[in-house]
C-alpha cells in the first residue's frame, strides 16, 4: 500500500528495545533495508536468513521475527503479519507490548475477532493506561452494531482505479481529485523504496455523473461472528461483469504541482480557486530531510489564475521534525482540518484545526481527546453542514482504519463519535470518505478484497424507503407524543424509537423482511402490529398505524445486561409468564438489551431469562398494585468465562485468615452459589509482589483455600468449587519487584476473584 499516511515515517517502536550485537551477514543486510525503509526487500532478506542460518543466535532470531512482522504490518500484509507475530507471541513470553497490539491489528484485519479479542485483552492488561485494549475488547464481544444499517448502501467499484494504488477522492468541478501511484509518464520509471510502487501523485476524472452507482442492488451484509469475518452471498453475474468494467481514463491533474516526490492528499475552497495539499518536504526540487534524516510531509497552498496553479507556498505551521498532511477545508472555509504527528498530542497522528482568515493562518489546536485517541486519526473531511468525517483505527471499528463521524458544536464533538458501519468500513482500510450533507451518496477508498488492486475508490448509495409509524389513542384519534416504538426483525426486539408531536416515528424499512412495531406509553395498554417487506411497493414513503388504549394494566420494562460489564445482552430469550392463567409473552432481546410487557393486576408474575452459555435469571413478582404504571426491571446474566473481583476480600501480610470484612463479600458468593445451583467457579487469589515467587505461589493457593473452605463450611458443595493461587504474576497496578509501593498500594494486589467454569 503506498497512501500517504502520517506514521510511515515512524520507525522501529517494536525494535528500539533490542541489543545491537554481532550479526550475521543476512541479518545485517537485512536491517539495513529495513533502516532504509525498503521493506519489500526487508522482507525477502529476513525470510532468507530465518531460512538459510541453521545456527542462529537467539536473539538475532527474535530481531529478525520482530523487525519481520514490522516490515509485513508497514506493507499491510495481514495475513503475513499475522503469522510472523503470531510465532513471537507463541515463542516469547517477554516481548513488548506492541506486539500483542499489531497482532490483534491484524487478526481483526483478517476477520479473526475473537483471536483478535484475546491479544486485545492481554495488550490492555500490559498497557492499562491505552484504552484500546479495553475498547476492543468489549466492542469484538457483539459486532452487530456495525451491521445495523448495511442493508441501506449499494457499493461500487470506480472504472477509474488502476492496477496500483488509488485513494482519496476529492469533488472539483463537477469531477474528482484523487491520488493514484499509477505511472503514465513514459519508460523512465521512479519507484519507492518503502514497497516498490510509483510515487503518487494527483489525477483528475472530470464528469462524476458516469460514475454514478449502477442500478443493482448490493446484498445484505451478515452480522461478523467472533472468530470469522462477515459472509455474504456469491455476486450475480450482472455484479461480477461491473465489478471488472474496462478502466475509465484519468489525466494528472497539474504538472506544475505534481513533482517526482509524492503529492496528495488535497483539499480546495469552496469557489475552487485555492487548493492546498500534502507533499514531502521538498524545497526548490530538493528533498529536505529531519534531523534523523527522514522526510517529512507538508502542506503546501497554490491559486488558480488562468487555468494555471500558480505561487506554491509552505503553510507557516510546517515543520521540518514532524509530518503535516491530509487536509479539509471547512465549507465556509474559515478554518482547515488536517492530520499531524506533531509532539503533544494524544496518539501516533491526530486530527488538528487552524483558522484560516483573509489568506492567514492562525495557530494549530488539537481537536481533543474526543476525537483523537492513541492510535491514528487521518483523513478528515467536513461535509456541507460543518460536520467531521475522518479515519481511526484507535475508535472500536471493524479493523484496520474505519470512517468515523463527528457532529461538531463549537468545534467540539458534543454527541461522541460514531462509526459509519458496514458497509462503508470492512475489516480491512476503509479512509479517504466524502460526501453530501446527508450522506446519500459519496465516494471513499479502501483496500478491501474487492478491489483491482491495493486501495481503490469505491462510489456508495444510500437507499432508504422510508416507513412512518403513527400512534394514535384509540378512542380520541389523537397523536400520542412521546411514545416508544420497538421494532423487531424477523422476530427479534432491535432498536427503539420515540414518536414526535404528530405521533409519528421514522425508519429506513429493509427489504425482505418481517417487522412488528410495538407501542409503548405510560397508561396505555402496549398494543403492536406486523408490517412486511417481503414484497415490494412503488410507494416512496410507507407508513403503518398503531392504537393504543387507556388501561389500568402495569406495563414491566427492563433491560437484560452482563453482569461482568453491564453491558446490553443481544439475543436472550426473555418469557414473562402468568402463574395465574399460566399465560406467557416472549421476545428475544436486541442490541439495547430491552424487552416490554403487559402485566395484568391481580396476578403473580415470573420473568426468566435465558442466552446458551449462561445462567438462567428468574425474577417474580407479587401480585401488581401499580395500576396503569410502568414497573421498571432488570436483569444480569452471568455467563461461561466471566471473572469477578471480590473487592472487598483482602488479607493481611503474609496471612491467609478469612478477615471479617472478606467474610462478609464471600457470604454474597455463597448467595449466588444458592440461587445457581448448578454453578461451578474458580477461586483465584492473587498476593502482592513483597515475597519470592515460590513462597507468593503457595501463599496464594492457601488464601484460595482458605476462601474456598469458607465457602464449604457455609453448605456449599466442595465439587462445584476449584481453589487456585496465582501468587504475584498478575498484579494490578504495577507494584512488581524493584518498584516502591505504599501498604494501600500493595493491599489492592492480595486479592481474591472468582471464574464462571461451568452455568444451567
Amino acid at each position: 500500500m503506498n497512501r500517504i499516511v502520517l506514521v510511515l515515517l515512524i520507525v522501529g517502536m517494536a525494535c528500539a528495545s533490542l541489543t545491537v550485537q554481532a550479526q550475521s551477514a543476512r541479518l545485517r543486510a537485512a536491517n539495513k533495508q529495513f533502516d532504509n525503509l525498503s521493506y519489500v526487500t526487508a522482507v525477502r532478506l529476513y525470510e532468507e536468513f530465518l531460512r538459510a542460518d541453521k545456527k542462529k543466535e537467539p536473539a538475532e532470531t527474535r530481531e529478525a521475527l520482530t523487525k519481520l512482522g514490522y516490515s509485513y504490518r508497514k506493507l499491510q500484509d495481514t495475513r503475513n503479519s499475522e503469522r510472523i507475530y503470531g510465532d513471537l507471541v507463541k515463542e516469547y513470553t517477554d516481548l513488548d507490548s506492541e506486539i500483542y497490539l499489531y497482532y490483534a491489528q491484524a487478526l481483526a484485519q483478517n476477520g479473526k475477532y475473537r483471536d483478535s479479542q484475546k491479544m486485545y485483552s492481554q495488550y490492555g492488561e500490559k498497557q492499562s493506561q491505552d484504552l484500546r485494549g479495553r475498547r476492543y475488547t468489549v466492542s469484538y464481544m457483539d459486532l452487530s452494531r456495525f451491521y445495523q444499517d448495511s442493508s441501506s448502501y449499494r457499493l461500487h467499484n470506480l472504472p477509474i482505479n488502476s492496477r496500483q494504488a488509488d485513494f482519496s477522492p476529492m469533488y472539483y468541478k463537477g469531477g474528482l481529485v484523487f491520488v493514484s501511484a499509477r505511472d503514465e509518464s513514459g519508460a523512465v520509471k521512479r519507484v519507492f523504496n518503502w514497497n516498490q510502487t510509483p510515487f503518487l501523485d494527483m489525477y483528475f476524472y472530470p464528469d462524476t455523473t458516469q460514475l454514478r452507482v449502477p442500478n443493482t442492488e448490493v446484498k445484505k451484509a451478515v452480522p461478523a461472528t467472533l472468530g470469522g469475518g462477515a459472509e455474504t452471498k456469491a455476486p450475480t453475474a450482472e455484479e461480477s461483469a461491473d465489478a471488472v468494467q474496462p478502466m475509465t481514463k484519468a489525466d494528472i491533474f497539474s504538472r506544475t504541482l505534481n513533482t517526482k516526490y509524492h503529492e496528495g492528499p488535497m483539499s480546495f475552497t469552496k469557489d475552487q480557486n485555492t487548493i492546498v495539499f500534502t507533499r514531502n518536504n521538498t524545497s526548490k526540487g530538493k528533498s529536505g530531510k529531519s534531523s534523523e534524516g527522514v522526510k517529512k510531509l507538508k502542506l503546501y497552498s497554490s491559486v488558480n489564475r488562468d487555468d494555471k496553479w500558480v505561487d506554491i507556498k509552505e503553510l507557516p505551521f510546517n515543520s521540518n521534525e514532524y509530518s503535516v498532511g491530509h487536509p479539509a477545508f471547512a465549507p465556509d472555509d474559515s478554518k482547515l482540518y488536517f492530520v499531524s504527528d506533531m509532539p503533544g498530542g494524544y496518539g501516533g497522528t491526530d486530527l488538528y484545526v487552524v483558522e484560516y482568515a483573509n489568506g492567514q493562518w492562525g495557530t494549530p489546536v488539537n481537536l481533543g481527546k474526543e476525537i483523537n485517541t492513541e492510535g491514528n486519526e487521518m483523513f478528515p473531511f467536513a461535509d456541507a453542514s460543518g460536520n467531521l468525517y475522518f479515519s481511526s483505527d484507535g475508535h472500536e471499528g471493524l479493523g484496520g482504519l474505519d470512517v468515523f463521524f463527528a457532529e461538531l458544536k463549537e468545534g467540539i464533538a458534543y454527541k461522541g463519535v460514531q462509526n459509519a458501519g458496514a458497509p462503508i468500513n470492512s475489516e480491512k482500510d476503509d479512509f479517504g470518505f466524502i460526501t453530501d450533507k446527508s450522506r446519500t451518496m459519496g465516494y471513499f477508498s479502501s483496500n478491501r478484497k474487492k478491489g483491482v488492486s491495493d486501495d481503490d475508490i469505491y462510489a456508495f448509495h444510500r437507499m432508504c424507503k422510508q416507513l412512518n409509524v403513527f400512534v394514535y389513542d384509540a378512542k380520541t384519534g389523537t397523536p400520542i407524543e412521546n411514545a416508544d416504538v420497538r421494532i423487531l426483525r424477523n422476530g427479534s426486539n432491535q432498536e427503539m424509537r420515540v414518536t414526535n408531536l404528530d405521533g409519528r416515528a421514522e425508519l429506513c424499512a429493509d427489504a425482505n423482511t418481517e417487522y412488528e412495531f410495538r407501542a409503548v406509553k405510560e397508561g396505555f395498554a402496549l398494543n403492536s402490529v406486523r408490517f412486511s417487506t417481503l414484497t415490494q411497493s412503488p410507494k416512496p414513503v410507507l407508513s403503518v398505524s398503531i392504537y393504543l388504549e387507556r388501561t389500568e394494566n402495569t406495563l414491566v420494562r427492563g433491560v437484560v445486561k452482563t453482569e461482568v460489564n453491564q453491558q446490553p445482552a443481544t439475543g436472550v430469550k426473555v418469557t414473562l409468564r402468568n402463574e395465574k392463567d399460566k399465560s406467557e409473552q416472549t421476545v428475544t432481546t436486541g442490541p439495547d438489551g430491552g424487552y416490554e410487557f403487559n402485566m395484568k393486576p391481580g396476578a403473580p408474575y415470573t420473568i426468566t431469562a435465558q442466552k446458551d452459555k449462561y445462567a438462567t435469571k428468574k425474577t417474580q413478582f407479587a401480585k401488581g398494585k401499580k395500576k396503569g404504571k410502568f414497573l421498571p426491571d432488570s436483569l444480569g446474566l452471568y455467563g461461561v468465562g466471566d471473572v469477578f473481583q471480590l473487592k472487598n476480600i483482602y488479607y493481611d501480610l503474609n496471612k491467609f485468615f478469612i478477615r471479617a470484612d472478606a467474610a462478609k463479600e464471600l457470604d454474597r458468593v455463597r448467595a449466588l452459589l444458592i440461587e445457581y445451583p448448578k454453578m461451578q467457579i474458580e477461586i483465584r487469589s492473587h498476593t502482592d509482589s513483597r515475597a519470592p515467587d515460590l513462597y507468593n505461589i503457595r501463599l496464594s493457593e492457601n488464601r484460595a483455600r482458605a476462601a474456598m473452605d469458607y465457602l464449604v463450611s457455609r453448605g456449599i458443595d466442595a465439587k462445584r468449587l476449584v481453589a487456585r493461587g496465582y501468587g504475584e504474576a498478575e498484579v494490578l497496578n504495577g507494584c512488581v519487584d524493584g518498584v516502591n509501593c505504599n501498604e494501600e498500594e500493595h493491599q489492592q494486589n492480595r486479592r481474591t476473584e472468582f471464574k464462571i467454569l461451568a452455568v444451567q
